[in-house]
Order: structure tokens, then C-alpha cells, then sequence
């Protein structure tokens, strides 16, 4: 049976590896081969949830296989029932990320003793634990801790603290650091033992500058390997059998470095953790992705030689770790690891999408309720678009999607700006596309008809739950900014047939549009930065032709760029950014907008083609984008664009003649 609690719940049991209404299912090579003072410890993990419960799409409206912890939910009966023993966990990033998160957290909130839909459905799933995400955090501390009071299961972070008293084992932590789960374990012959699981959690210390004005003052971080060194050693002392380190951080460099962001083959490399969860970077492990990485095998799931995995995020894949333990002088050891991740999906050569498992339905039904306010919330029009509002170009040309946001900053900051000493100051707007393609797959654009605009495709223009901030900027500053945008694209080489073009491994986020300014980009000069925002190529720089009213931008000129609280604070270490806020709004970047298109009636979000490519004598270059884009070909400006072929995993082709 699963492995028990002294006051066992029955959805963590399955007895003789069978799951209600269902046939027999085979053991693990694990469980069927363990023999007597052997137990097979099956570990799952979900990561990076963001409030997904339903397989459903708020933004488009619309039902989808790709998502939803109800379909990852039937992954994990039939895991439960193909192991001995086994424990769930979860890591991180499950209170925010979609319209019922935003429903929850702007429009019903959580008053004492309500319980928020997701912790609903993890209740149901019977989670064993979980760590916070660095998203747990958006909605402010108070909304935070109410929301944790629902679960049934521990939730732990150990470097996150509202006090700190010199070693982090002296910290006051937010959260407990680390639990000991006290179970019984079930080996080969059918006798029980019991064991004892610690879980400690950590989330990127970068949460004090995402959410500075939630935590600022209230909370500070510490490094994850640092904090893991020094509680690990305590865990163990405690007489944990097994550490697993649930690590919302991202697979990164092996070196470690003081306050980094994806810290999880470092903190792999600590004395006395066992397994990992990973996450955070919304990818999956074991796979491709990661094999030429440093003390990482990616084909077998290790780290340092220890087992890890990462589960894609929104509920597409179960993480799996087969642990083997042997009871040997009184103590558990780890004698063999096996890892797997299970897609609740798959994409076939048509484009198609075939579910792989269906939704378990007494998850659904624990959300029920928030699932029809949540569509109800999403539906409220507020306004009119006179022309379709797309990304499916919003990396390559100036594009509506983007547009439209850049318009309701700058009106918004404008207003804000009367009356004080930065009016008449010139008002630019930086703003990216968050859905366009990459890593959520060819679906995951933004496409809303011209018509009515809903909130739920405000919602679709900005995933994000930002506020407005504005900073004061220099020409040279301005420049630095749109040199560190400009790291999306690869180097060309003039006059070269069929280019790469787009840099995969630079998020669309960090690709901000300046409206306010023409400029051109030059792809025949390297990057001056690289993909963290430090300086590789000083002196060198890809914008030419930059001017503001017709004039040239110069160093000395200054700027207000209205922007959102992620960027402004620091977020992907943009020049101009970090110590140079003069406006902090109380609102989020779509309340704005939401009260831009209100207060227009009908919007118009034409692309003004502000910038473009330099020419490169010829060459052209290829992207790829999702296969809706050829509708909207026409409406292109500033680049001379045409249909090349089908790309991979489902996207488009398209070519660009520089």
C-alpha cells in the first residue's frame, strides 16, 4: 500500500497495486523485486501549477488538453498503485498564474477561514507536502498566509525569513524550513518499518526584488545553497532517513554563486540531500533540454549524481523518482534510483493534441464552484477593439498586442505625472510579449477578434499581475535598454540565406518594446549583453538610428518610461533599471488597461512600426510562430515577411528578407 500517515487517508492507499474501478495495474520492477528488508519509495512531484485545477483555458475560453492538475491527478492513482510505498509533493508556484488566481486574489479575496480552489484541489489529491514558488508571493503576505491555512499537508521554505539571527538555523522563517514526515514503509516480505522524510523547500532569493512591495520590510531571503548547507546538517542530526529538497529553483550553472536564481546543481551537490524536485523554469527533467549541462545526466535524471526531476509546469507532466532502499544498521539507504516524467498529453504531426488521461473527477468537482465564477469574472466586456489583437509577429515587428499595453502605460503615467516636478518630461512605454510562443508551444499566443474586448482578454494581453511603476532614465541608459532587448535575436551575417533568428534561450518577457522612440536593430553586431543582463561586448551596440520627436537621442537627454514593477525593480537587470523608480501605482498593469479601453470606448491598436531590422543586404532569416499567424500576414508593417514551411512541435515557419 501507499506509504501511510499514522491517521491514513484513503486516497493515499491502494491495496494490491489496483486503483478503484480500474483493473489491475503492474507493479514497479521496484516493488515486484524488493525483498525483505528492501521497500521500493516512489516520489512524485508537480511543479508550477499556477492555479491550472481545470483542463481549461481561461484566456481563450475554451477547454484544452495541455493542462490541469484534475488530468495530472489520474497520473497519480495509477503511479500510487504501481508502487509500494509512495509520497506527492509540490513544488511551488501553485497560487498564481491564471484568471481564478486573479479572481481569488483581486476580486473574492480570502477572508478568514475561506479556502482558496487550489489548495481545494491539492487537498483532494492528497498531497504530502509542498515549497513556495517565488509566484506565492504576488498577492501580498496576508493573502499568502490565509491561503496556506487551508491545506492539509506542510508547506516549507527554509530561506525565506521575517527575522534573521546570524546562521539561518537561528532564523525566524516565514514558513517552517523543513518537516520530518514520520511514516511506515512496507518492504518486499509485506512487514512495515518506519521512516522517517524530511522536505526543505527554497524559492529564488530574486522574490525581494519581483515583490519588493509586498516583502520589503517584512521578510528578507538568504541563498539557497548557503541555507541548504546549513540546514541539512540539523535535518539530519534530527534522525531523517531520507532529504528531499524541494527546489522551485531552475537546472543552472554548476558553479555556485552567491543569490542565484536556478541554484538546483549546486544545492545537489549538498552533503546529505538525497533527492531533488526542480522547477521554476517551467521545462522537464529528465530530457534533451539539459545534456550539456555540468554535473547534470540528463538522460538518466541525476545531479551530482542524485536523482531530480522538474514537471513541466500547469500540470503537463507528473515528475517520478524510483527510489530502492535497503534497511542496513538501523538506517535507510539509497541503493537505486530510477526518474521519469509523465506528459498528461501529447502533440502529434498534425498539430493535434490527443489527451493521454482523463480528468479525475472528484477534483473537478472540489473546485466546481470557482470554476464558474472564475468564467463568469473572465467574461465581463469592457470595451470595443476596431482590429484584431494578435502576437504572432510581436517578436519580430511592431505588433498590437504590445501596442495597446504600451498606450494604456503611457496615458496612465501621463496622468500621473501632472503636477509633478517629472511634467513635461518625455513619457516613453516599455512593454514585451508574454504569450509568444517558445516554450508554451504554438497555441500560446495572444489572438482577440476585433469586436468586444472582455477582461478575460486583458487578461490574455498580460498574464501578469504587475503594477505600474515609472523610472527616470537617461539617452545613454535608453539605449542600454533596447541593447539588452536586442539579445532575442542571434547575430546575422549580411547578405547569408535562411538565419536563425530568435536566441530560444531569451525569454519573450525580457524582450521590451520602447514606444516613444523610433530605433533600428542591427543583428551584424554581436549582443552587448548576455542572457542574464551582464555586459559581454562593451562599447559595441545593436540600435542605430535612435530618435525621439525626429531628433537624435542623446546621452544626457532624460526620459520617464512607464513600465511595471518586475522591470522597474531590477527584473532581468536592464540598464536603467532597479534604483531609479520616481512612481510606484497602486494599480496593476491590466486594471490599467482595463480602464484605458473603458475610457476610450474603442480602441485602436494599429501598430505605429516604430522599429525595425537594419538592412543586411539580403539575407534572410528564419522564426517560427503559431500556424494562425498566416491570417494576419497583411497587417505586418516595417518587414517584408513571407509563409517558409512547417516548423517543429506544431509551429509555423515563416522567413524574413533583411
Amino acid at each position: 500500500m501507499s506509504i501511510s500517515k499514522s491517521s491514513p487517508m484513503s486516497r493515499r492507499g491502494f491495496l494490491s497495486g489496483t486503483v478503484a474501478g480500474a483493473s489491475v495495474i503492474a507493479l514497479h520492477p521496484y516493488s515486484a523485486r524488493a525483498a525483505a528488508g528492501q521497500a521500493h519509495l516512489r516520489i512524485m512531484e508537480t511543479t508550477d501549477l499556477h492555479v491550472h485545477v481545470y483542463p481549461y483555458d481561461y484566456y481563450s475560453d475554451k477547454p484544452v488538453d495541455t493542462v490541469g492538475l484534475a488530468r495530472t491527478a489520474s497520473h497519480i492513482n495509477t503511479i500510487r498503485a504501481e508502487a509500494t510505498n509512495s509520497l506527492l509533493f509540490d513544488n511551488g508556484d501553485f497560487l498564481q498564474g491564471n484568471p481564478m488566481g486573479d479572481y481569488i486574489g483581486y476580486e473574492r479575496g480570502m477572508k478568514e477561514g475561506d479556502m482558496h480552489p487550489v489548495i481545494k484541489a491539492m487537498n483532494t489529491v492528497g498531497f504530502d507536502g509542498s515549497t513556495l514558488g517565488n509566484h506565492e508571493f504576488n498577492y501580498g503576505l496576508d493573502f499568502l498566509m490565509k491561503s496556506l491555512a487551508g491545506a492539509d499537508f506542510p508547506v516549507v521554505s527554509a530561506n525565506v525569513a521575517k527575522q534573521t539571527n546570524g546562521a539561518p538555523t537561528n532564523d525566524i522563517t516565514l514558513v517552517k524550513p523543513y518537516v520530518i514526515l514520520e511514516r511506515q514503509l512496507t518492504d518486499g516480505s509485506g512487514a512495515t518499518h518506519p521512516i522517517k522524510v524530511a522536505i526543505i523547500g527554497f524559492v529564488p532569493p530574486q522574490i525581494m526584488t519581483w515583490d519588493r512591495r509586498h516583502l520589503e520590510g517584512k521578510v528578507t531571503t538568504r541563498d539557497i545553497v548557503e541555507s541548504a548547507q546549513a540546514w541539512v546538517p540539523q535535518i539530519r542530526e534530527e534522525g531523517a532517513d531520507i532529504v528531499i529538497a524541494l527546489s522551485h529553483s531552475g537546472i543552472g550553472a554548476a558553479e555556485h554563486t552567491h543569490g542565484m536564481e536556478n541554484a538546483s546543481v549546486p544545492l545537489a551537490a549538498v552533503d546529505g540531500i538525497d533527492a531533488l524536485m526542480t522547477g521554476h523554469s517551467h521545462l522537464v527533467f529528465p530530457s534533451p533540454t539539459y545534456a550539456d549541462f555540468a554535473a547534470v545526466d540528463a538522460e538518466k535524471g541525476l545531479i551530482h549524481g542524485k536523482p531530480a526531476t522538474m514537471g513541466g509546469f500547469w500540470g503537463s507532466h507528473l515528475g517520478v523518482i524510483d527510489l530502492m532502499l535497503e534497511y542496513e544498521s538501523g538506517e535507510w539507504r539509497v541503493v537505486n534510483t530510477s526518474v521519469e516524467t509523465r506528459p498528461i498529453a501529447k502533440r502529434n504531426e498534425d498539430r493535434s493534441v490527443t489527451a493521454l488521461v482523463d480528468s479525475d473527477q472528484a477534483v473537478l468537482d472540489s473546485v466546481a464552484s470557482e470554476h464558474a465564477e472564475t468564467l463568469a469574472y473572465v467574461r465581463r466586456a469592457v470595451g470595443k477593439t476596431s482590429a484584431p489583437l494578435h502576437s504572432f509577429f510581436a517578436l519580430v515587428a511592431d505588433d498590437p498586442s504590445v501596442q495597446i499595453v504600451s498606450n494604456a502605460q503611457k496615458w496612465y503615467i501621463g496622468e500621473m505625472m501632472k503636477g509633478t516636478e517629472y511634467e513635461g518630461l518625455p513619457i516613453l512605454s516599455a512593454a514585451a510579449p508574454f504569450k509568444a510562443g517558445g516554450r508554451g508551444g504554438p497555441d500560446y499566443f495572444t489572438e482577440v477578434p476585433a469586436g468586444d474586448v472582455a477582461i478575460k482578454n486583458v487578461a490574455d494581453l498580460y498574464l501578469y499581475p504587475n503594477t505600474v511603476r515609472a523610472v527616470k532614465i537617461n539617452g545613454a541608459q535608453l539605449r542600454g535598454w533596447l541593447d539588452r532587448s536586442a539579445g532575442m535575436f542571434n547575430m546575422v551575417e549580411p547578405g547569408k540565406a535562411d538565419q536563425v533568428l530568435l536566441n530560444t534561450s531569451f525569454p519573450s518577457y525580457n524582450f521590451d518594446v520602447m514606444d516613444g522612440v523610433n530605433y533600428a536593430i542591427d543583428l551584424s553586431q554581436p549582443t552587448r549583453f548576455g542572457p542574464k543582463g551582464e555586459e559581454i561586448n562593451p562599447g559595441t551596440t545593436r540600435i542605430k538610428n535612435l530618435t525621439y520627436n525626429g531628433q537624435p537621442v542623446t546621452d544626457d537627454m532624460e526620459f520617464i518610461v512607464a513600465t511595471n514593477n518586475y522591470r522597474a525593480g531590477g527584473g532581468g537587470n536592464f540598464p536603467g533599471t532597479g534604483d531609479t523608480v520616481i512612481f510606484e501605482g497602486p494599480d496593476t498593469n491590466r486594471d490599467v488597461i482595463v480602464r484605458y479601453i473603458v475610457e476610450q470606448g474603442t480602441i485602436n491598436p494599429s501598430a505605429d512600426a516604430n522599429w525595425s531590422f537594419v538592412p543586411l543586404d539580403g539575407a534572410t532569416v528564419l522564426f517560427d510562430t503559431g500556424p494562425r499567424a498566416v491570417d494576419y500576414l497583411d497587417d505586418v508593417k516595417g518587414v517584408a515577411i513571407e509563409p517558409a514551411g512547417d516548423g517543429p512541435d506544431g509551429f509555423a515557419r515563416f522567413r524574413i528578407t533583411l
